[in-house]
């Protein structure tokens, strides 16, 4: 079944009857008003859904995991969350202030975070803006999951993708700032699974039931994160219910390389038409300008006069330059290193 541009697929061949009576779960409507600019985007994750679906409960690490990408660290702040309902369906609740956060967890992969900001603009004056941060976080293996995020804000439309012809972004140039977010998760997480990995070993049946112990989560900041892991205890069977895999299988966190964690290219690229498409035409500029780069500096010799000469040489320089360019731009297609000390 495909709604709102994402395809749901019920995975049971049995269950057709009950598949055509159950509604996916829906984008917020104002996904659909012409004020709102949208963009979605899908990477394949090496962490667990747990570890993914905890991340997304928890926006107080914006600031620190995403500095100088959407947050900032000296403008962190104590956000006391209150939760204001939960149940098997999952779990809703908010804070006070300004900016406004509010979320709901519908079980068991659906995550939504509405961010309302009070604004003053020296000409617009007032503004309420809007930020939805909706994700589907598909488990897919033990230690691999999908993650689709779709986003939208009513305010600075023209620096995000859409139909209007004033909207130039190209879909893959924001997809460049959506990867760094999932880069500067990406380390972290895979630590985090580590430590997991070694406190059952050492005797701890199920991570959610030690919670608590193994982590410190001290603050109202923390009220979502602990929710889910109180869901997933009381409701989620602890994990989802593989078929296939052995229980003595390593989780890619544990024996993948920093270089293969954030690999772009196979967890997003290839799977993105933009970006594919993008790559591609990258590529072929970039060989284009490498082979007028040999061209002019065959020919720079040929005329006698020293002003051609230096015409020829300058273009060679010029091509061999933007070729060297297009290159390094690739590299938001492939890998980018993401070193969390390196920001400041």
């Amino acid at each position: 079944m495909v709604s709102q541009g994402l395809l749901f697929v019920w995975p049971d061949e049995n269950g057709w009857e009950r598949a055509q009576a159950t509604k996916p779960p829906r984008l917020p409507d104002d996904f659909d008003r012409p004020e709102f600019s949208t963009v979605t985007i899908q990477r394949d994750l090496f962490y667990g859904y747990d570890t993914l679906m905890e991340n997304v409960s928890d926006p107080s690490h914006i600031d620190f995991a995403h500095h100088k990408v959407t947050g900032r660290r000296d403008r962190a702040m104590p956000l006391p969350f209150k939760l204001e309902s939960r149940g098997p369906w999952g779990f809703a609740g908010s804070n006070d202030g300004n900016p406004r956060i509010s979320a709901k967890f519908v079980a068991p992969c659906y995550y939504m975070n509405k961010v309302e900001i009070d604004a003053k603009l020296p000409v617009l004056g007032d503004q309420k803006w809007k930020i939805w941060i909706c994700s589907f976080n598909i488990p897919m293996a033990p230690g691999k999951t999908r993650s689709i995020v779709c986003s939208a804000r009513n305010f600075f439309q023209f620096t995000m993708p859409g139909p209007a012809w004033w909207q130039v972004v190209p879909r893959w140039h924001e997809h460049w700032t959506s990867n760094k977010v999932y880069d500067g998760d990406m380390i972290v997480l895979q630590g985090q699974e580590k430590i997991f990995l070694s406190k059952l070993k050492e005797g701890s049946a199920d991570v959610n039931k030690q919670y608590s112990k193994i982590t410190f989560t001290p603050t109202q900041a923390d009220r979502f994160v602990l929710a889910f892991r109180n869901w997933l205890r009381r409701h989620g069977n602890s994990q989802p219910e593989w078929y296939g895999f052995g229980d003595q299988q390593l989780l890619p966190s544990t024996v993948l390389s920093k270089r293969q964690m954030l690999d772009r290219f196979e967890q997003h690229t290839l799977k993105c038409s933009s970006c594919k498409g993008a790559h591609t035409g990258f590529q072929k500029l970039r060989k284009f300008l490498i082979g007028a780069a040999v061209a002019f500096c065959a020919t720079a010799g040929i005329p006698s006069e020293v002003q051609f000469r230096a015409v020829l040489a300058g273009l060679a320089l010029l091509s061999a330059c933007l070729a060297y360019v297009l290159h390094q731009l690739e590299q938001n297609f492939v890998f980018v290193d993401y070193v969390h000390a390196e920001i400041d």
